[in-house]
């Protein structure tokens, strides 16, 4: 029972990481290690940087 309640709560967690974006970095490694062998991913702040930027350089407003 302790085991299955573990488990659940572990995908529990990783579905919220997943939902709030919070484990984008993760991801982009994965990806970056997939589509781009070879050559060295961004360190965390410079990957949250460019982010950043790309997040709030182009807002767009209908007033």
């Amino acid at each position: 029972m302790a085991k299955r309640l573990s488990k659940l709560l572990h995908q529990s967690w990783r579905t919220l990481r997943e939902l709030s974006g919070d484990d984008g970095y993760e991801r982009y490694l994965a990806h970056h290690a997939a589509a781009h062998p070879g050559t060295s991913p961004l360190s965390h702040s410079a990957w949250f940087s460019n982010r950043q930027q790309q997040k709030w350089s182009g807002v767009n407003r209908c007033c």
